[in-house]
């Protein structure tokens, strides 16, 4: 399973941080594979090889562990999304987007897949979140691609439903593996029907904003 890239939490020390990520990289494997209701702190702790006792120093609960887990996934999963600027060529931007998604799809599909069953159990523990960087940072991109629209840049679209239809398709692969898998045999590691799934996402987004496709597969080569 592919870890947690963790930001460095302040005021601990080297050791104590990476005792943190010992306790939330645990904790992973365990939410991942028993969800959330099925965990205990006891399992986390073990799989972490330390005390029940030293895990408890660095999280006050179960719950503390679990948000601190699925913030560190929604602040990996957003990254690329930060990156849109507007004065840089849109074509580049979305199909660079598209690109480190499906990369991200292919590196986390546990960490994708467990945000995934928070949202559809309503998001009880990050409502927070979702309802105040996330919607932020959403309304920030979306000025941008307003801007592009008003540029003239591309074409007219409601860039909230740009966006989605982005995650739909490019996390569709981490989230629902195992079908994909049954259906086709493959996954993204594989590295033919990873290109074919990139083409054609590529194709759909950009066509739908009156961009060239080609220009954005070149900008990938």
């Amino acid at each position: 399973m592919t870890g947690l890239k963790m930001r460095p939490s302040k005021g601990l020390s080297r050791i104590q941080e990476r005792n943190r990520r010992r306790i939330m990289e645990a904790a992973l494997t365990e939410f991942s594979r028993l969800g959330y209701s099925g965990t205990t702190i006891e399992m986390i702790a073990k799989t972490a090889g330390m005390s029940k006792s030293n895990l408890l120093y660095y999280f006050s609960s179960k719950t503390a562990i679990y948000e601190a887990v699925l913030a560190d996934i929604l602040d990996i999963w957003l990254a690329p999304l930060r990156g849109l600027e507007v004065d840089n060529d849109p074509a580049e931007e979305l199909a660079d987007y598209i690109r480190q998604k499906l990369q991200m799809s292919a590196d986390f599909p546990f960490q994708s897949r467990l945000f995934a069953n928070e949202i559809l159990q309503g998001a009880p523990r990050i409502k927070q979140i979702l309802e105040n960087e996330l919607k932020m940072l959403v309304e920030e991109k979306s000025k941008v691609i307003r801007k592009w629209i008003e540029y003239g840049k591309i074409g007219s679209v409601e860039p909230v439903h740009l966006i989605f239809a982005i995650w739909a398709m490019t996390q569709h692969y981490s989230d629902f593996a195992p079908q994909i898998e049954a259906l086709t045999g493959k996954g993204l590691s594989d590295p033919g029907f990873r290109k074919d799934a990139e083409s054609m996402i590529l194709q759909m987004v950009l066509s739908a904003v009156g961009l060239n496709a080609s220009k954005g597969k070149e900008s990938g080569s």
